[in-house]
């Protein structure tokens, strides 16, 4: 038997591993949860890793899914073993190839983190949805449990795929696999190039296409001879199960660990069985092991480890001759099925054994928990002899599918040690618990387990991190809700969530605030100074963030906390402890730069002296703080039933009833987050302000805002609500004010302020001094207030309203400036399709959203389709548009002929006349004429009422809409630039925002065409070789499209001018806006100036493309950039992504930023020679 060392790492690096040693070729396309394994196989590539054959594998990136599975295709053809990993709608897009590559007998494997697809809504978590789509394909489907089988059963399937030459489809469940870390034994290299079969290889190459043995795949059949054609591989299919079988026991004596088709486990004589695959089956073994050993029951579960080709007989051997009752489970829905996928085929399996009770229920959709508590109920109604097509973890108040838990299990093994962190998304808390459970595994004996939630916030969101350690294998694919220790590394929290709810008795609880030792216990809420003094809890303190503010951090606390956490667990020796973390941290941050490792570790030196153990009263105090209000009184039934559970991170209670039937929301409830998660805000020093309006267009959150306000409205303002006299409006009063509670504390306002009118405080201080009351009397006040300002200016669009508010997005992003404009400028007539990415992110996650509406009741339209679709999506929403508008006007004209109220009729007349009019003139109009219409109708002659009918049925249409398609790079360059191009083409009044991070910055920073030459980033690891593509350029050569590159930091006016250009634009129109980014590895307060260091330098490009400007006989391009006056060296350093290259492979780098600052420079002149 082969020796194996333990590592601690999660699915995707344990499937990474497997595909890498075999592959030749991997043709990827970044997709979450998936993403992680192209992105290690790139960078092992990049090491110089060799696989079992002695080369490096050639990863590479691809425009789209579909394009991979192509690149795939091609490879296979011509006789390179090659790979892929993809999840949810990527594999959909790989499902033409991969009958192709089924059809025609090519070996591969594919490795699937399985993933929901996008129905109601998009979601990034795992369930079987995508793989049972797959299921017709051809390829034998093999399902993993845990990280250990997935390089297992990896193993298995690269040698059976070349046995059998069928293709395989691995699959483990997105993220609590493909992200869960465990301690397994590693299948070392040499083990597998020992059972790797040479001639197997030699045969596959053997029909690789080429010229020297020229053969031709067939292109098209017909009707005659296809059907036979589909039936030739009938034998490869019958034979594959007992080759696989074979392959297990072959693998099983080399690592010594045994898989079957179906494996069953439980008691032999179990009279109830589960029928299941994937991570649920390791909390259905954890339970039944429970169940069995401590009350006496008979219960077994079927593992189904190949799922395609369905073996009937090795699956009816696996059942135990007991068995009367069997529940099959799917972790999926197909709606209007008479059951799921696994059901029907254990139905059709069974078919003649009509003593059996067969039931199929559903669970664990998106990651929905899944407990010991759940199985229980499962087995109980099965017993019970239940209905079919039950769901259970869930409770269904609609259709009444959902089982009861009527009763709570612990099935953990005694000794197991379980430990939950709530952190804030950026303050690096997952980070960190990924290094300590690595920590654990890797220099104890114990076994690990880690796991980590996260909202759908961006870097500002709510993680937990469940971690657990013991002496016995952990099986629980389940949260932490029992903890012996429990950590909140953000003191906003207090409150807001249940944190202290589920620690057990003796249990250690650690707090990051600035609170004094004298202070903490009586800061926290009743409740949980109850659990603390009646379970015994010990309670520590630290200011995490005030020691990461003096080594350099900034806010990121993680090390701080991981550090305490070792030092007051008891986990591991104090000593021992401290030693291991500091070598994790050179490990971890080596890439980063030496300063970065000095700050971490001046951080762990800091944390003994500055982590205090807090005093328990023995009584409950009179002093605490109260739960937070999270929504007002008197709201309404979405808002108290589903909002408000979710914000507590309670969500999971939600009934059936209480979701919203196709996906809708309403607009206008992110307000009501307060998260509270500022450690400081800005203060806004009234004497200093010039009245520029700067800090709200720039504000990432519109957490800062400006009013003009009419001098009679401040009579009954709070004593604090401090105003200037407006400059240039006369009567007016001037205020500038922060909502404290949505601020993000990012700076971005502090630092782009031309006079020092804004600094950062506490916000605890500035709430004492009034700014909550002040901000809840400045919302009140009216918007839109103008005076003789135009919202065409930079002062003038930031009196608008803005109507994206609190968005979900990064502190300091770049991208959300540009979205909060255009909605200041066309937000009550904007219908905006937005591709899949941060923007549909932070703009679009349930149940609360930023987009708003204004006073009177209009705001963006919002919707998300799909990620490669939506230029189309945008398009066809335009296309509707003008339909409605052509069949309103034709009815307004035939209303013109009748005799009709006069009024009414010359509103009509001039509604017409100005067709296209979009001012404020024309909406004073189209409201007049729908005010008039139902009164019309009242008195309408048969003639008139159908038309009467239609003008009211459209009337919303009287104003031209502002349709929008947004989204980023990743979308406009690569996967949705098809769709983009033939749009822009179409020559329709369509306008495109492309909000250009030069990566793809949703699945974790990620080249796309965009990236610019020498820039590191996923799947580009020794910086990127190419030059970035000329999106603009190429819109250019059409000659009727609308163009413009903008930058809002560089230039604001600029900004501002090419967005009203774009949109008055009566054809296609595109800009291009560069938007700093998380992953660009800067200071993210200075994303403004960062933009304008990019434009001095050359970097990014102002220019202007207007068609319009022909028919005046006036060159249609604007460069709005100057000559460059700043070194594009001094930029690159100024990123990480340019700047750490140079740490990684320090020639590559001189070499590349030399090309780069030459190509920099000849694109200018470039540029120049166009005006």
């Amino acid at each position: 038997m082969a020796k194996q060392k333990k590592a601690t790492m999660d699915g995707n690096t344990a499937a990474a591993h497997v595909a890498y040693a075999f592959a030749e070729v991997a043709a990827i396309y970044p997709i979450t949860p998936s993403s992680t394994m192209g992105e290690l196989s790139d960078a092992w590539a990049s090491e110089g890793r060799k696989n079992i054959n002695g080369t490096t594998v050639d990863v590479i990136e691809m425009q789209s899914e579909a394009g991979a599975a192509g690149a795939v295709h091609g490879s296979l053809s011509a006789g390179a073993l090659t790979t892929t990993f993809t999840a949810s709608q990527g594999l959909m897009l790989m499902l033409p190839n991969m009958h192709k590559i089924a059809g025609e007998l090519l070996p591969t494997v594919f490795y699937v983190t399985a993933r929901s697809l996008a129905a109601q809504s998009l979601s990034i978590f795992g369930d079987h949805s995508d793989v049972m789509s797959a299921r017709n394909t051809g390829f034998a489907l093999i399902a993993c449990n845990s990280v250990q089988e997935v390089m297992d059963l990896g193993l298995v399937a690269q040698l059976a795929t070349m046995k059998t030459s069928i293709p395989f489809l691995v699959f483990f469940d997105g993220f609590r696999t493909s992200h869960e870390l465990q301690k397994i034994d590693v299948i070392d290299y040499e083990t597998m190039a020992e059972l790797d079969d040479g001639e197997l290889i030699e045969a596959f190459r053997m029909r690789a296409l080429t010229p020297d043995n020229p053969r031709i795949k067939v292109g098209q059949h017909a009707p005659d001879v296809y059907f036979q054609g589909r039936e030739t591989s009938n034998l490869h299919y019958q034979k594959a199960p007992g080759i696989i079988a074979e392959t297990m026991k072959q693998v099983a004596e080399k690592i010594g660990r045994s898989y079957q088709l179906f494996d069953y486990v439980g008691h032999p004589e179990a009279e109830s069985v589960i029928v299941a695959m994937g991570s649920g089956c390791e909390t259905i073994e954890e339970a039944i092991n429970y169940l069995n050993n401590e009350r006496h029951m008979k219960l077994g579960l079927v593992k189904v480890r190949v799922y395609r080709p369905f073996d009937v007989e090795a699956f009816r051997a696996s059942l135990p001759k007991s068995v009367k009752n069997i529940a099959v489970l799917d972790r999926t829905k197909e709606p209007g099925s008479i059951g799921e996928p696994l059901y029907l085929d254990v139905v059709s399996a069974l078919k003649d054994r009509s003593d059996l009770h067969i039931i199929g229920g559903r669970y664990g959709l998106s990651s929905k928990e899944f407990t010991p508590s759940m199985v229980l109920a499962i087995y109980k109604h099965l017993a019970a002899k239940g209905f079919h097509g039950f769901t259970v973890g869930i409770k269904d108040d609609v259709t009444n599918l959902s089982l009861p838990i009527d009763e709570i299990i612990s099935t953990l093994p005694e000794g197991t040690i379980s430990c939950k962190f709530w952190g804030l998304g950026s303050d690096g808390t997952v980070g960190a618990n990924k290094n300590s459970i690595k920590i654990i595994g890797d220099n104890t004996d114990m076994y690990v387990q880690g796991y980590f939630q996260y909202d759908s916030k961006k870097s500002g969101g709510t993680t937990r991190s469940h971690l657990r350690f013991g002496k016995t294998p952990i099986h629980s694919q389940y949260l932490v809700t029992r903890e012996d220790f429990v950590a909140c590394h953000n003191q906003a929290f207090i409150g807001r969530f249940d944190i202290l709810g589920g620690i057990k008795e003796n249990g250690v609880f650690l707090l990051n605030s600035n609170w004094d030792s004298s202070e903490a216990f009586f800061k926290l809420t009743c409740a949980m100074q109850e659990t603390i003094i009646n379970r015994k809890v010990k309670f520590y303190n630290i200011d995490g963030l005030k020691i990461a503010e003096e080594v350099g951090l900034g806010g990121r606390v993680n090390t701080v906390m991981q550090t305490a956490f070792f030092l007051i667990s008891g986990v591991l020796d104090r000593e021992e402890a401290i030693a291991l973390i500091k070598a994790s941290i050179k490990k971890t941050y080596g890439r980063k730069g030496e300063e970065v490792v000095q700050m971490n570790l001046n951080a762990v030196d800091k944390v003994n002296e500055a982590l205090v153990q807090i005093e328990i009263p023995a009584t409950l105090p009179a002093c605490n703080m109260p739960m937070k209000k999270l929504v007002p009184d008197g709201m309404d039934d979405f808002t108290n039933q589903v909002i408000e559970p979710i914000m507590r991170e309670m969500g999971d209670q939600i009934k059936v009833s209480e979701m919203t039937l196709d996906g809708y929301v309403p607009t206008g409830t992110a307000k009501l987050e307060k998260r509270q998660v500022a450690p400081a805000v800005p203060h806004w020093i009234a004497e200093n302000c010039i009245q520029c309006n700067q800090c709200s267009f720039v504000c990432p959150h519109a957490a800062i805002r400006s009013k003009l306000i009419k001098e009679e409205d401040l009579a009954d303002k709070p004593a604090s609500f401090n105003t200037l006299k407006a400059t240039g409006a006369e009567g007016y009063q001037y205020k500038i004010q922060v909502y404290i509670d949505d601020c993000q504390s990012c700076r971005v306002c502090v630092n782009e302020c031309p006079k020092a009118a804004l600094v950062m405080k506490p916000i605890e201080e500035e709430r004492s001094v009034g700014e909550q009351i002040n901000y809840e009397y400045f919302d009140a006040l009216p918007n839109d207030v103008m005076a003789n300002f135009k919202e065409g200016t930079v002062k003038g669009s930031q009196f608008k309203q803005p109507l994206l508010e609190f968005s979900g997005a990064c502190a300091g992003c770049g991208e959300t400036p540009y979205i909060k404009l255009l909605t200041q400028l066309f937000g009550d007539r904007m219908i905006i399709a937005n591709a899949t990415g941060c923007s549909s992110i932070w703009g679009g996650t349930f149940p609360t959203t930023p987009y708003c509406k204004n006073k009177d009741g209009k705001g963006p339209a919002w919707a998300n389709s799909l990620f490669e679709d939506n230029a189309e999506y945008g398009y066809g929403m335009r296309l509707a548009v003008r339909s409605h508008r052509k069949l309103l006007k034709l009815a307004l004209q035939h209303l013109m002929e009748k005799n009709i109220d006069s009024a009414l009729k010359e509103a009509i007349g001039a509604r017409l006349e100005a067709w296209d009019a979009v001012d404020a003139p024309a909406k004073e109009n189209a409201a007049k004429i729908k005010a008039m219409l139902p009164k019309a109708m009242e008195t309408a002659c048969e003639g008139c009422a159908k038309l009467m009918r239609r003008a009211i049925e459209l009337q919303d249409y009287l104003i031209e809409k502002s349709i929008w398609a947004i989204g980023g790079d990743g979308w406009a360059y690569d996967i949705g630039y098809g769709g983009l191009d033939h749009v822009m083409a179409s020559n329709h009044n369509m306008n495109v925002f492309v909000l250009d991070t030069e990566v793809y910055s949703n699945t974790g920073g990620q080249a796309s065409k965009s990236t610019p030459m020498g820039s590191i980033a996923r799947f580009a690891e020794s910086g990127k070789s190419t030059s970035k593509k000329d999106l603009g350029m190429m819109m250019m050569s059409y000659g009727y499209v609308y163009v413009a590159s903008i930058a809002m930091g560089a230039n604001k006016n600029q900004a501002i001018q090419a967005i009203q250009e774009a949109e008055a634009y009566p054809g296609p129109a595109i800009i291009l806006a560069y938007a700093p980014c998380i992953n660009h590895g800067i200071d993210m307060s200075m994303s403004q100036k960062h933009e304008k260091l990019a434009v001095d330098a050359g970097y990014w490009l102002l220019y202007r493309y207007n068609p319009l400007n022909k028919l005046q006989g006036k060159n249609p391009f604007t460069l709005d950039s100057k000559e460059p006056t700043v070194n594009v060296q001094e930029f690159l350093n100024a990123e990480k992504r340019y700047s750490g290259l140079k740490n990684i492979f320090p020639d590559r780098a001189t070499e590349l930023n030399e090309v780069a600052g030459v190509f920099f420079k000849e694109r200018y002149e470039a540029y120049k020679k166009l005006t």
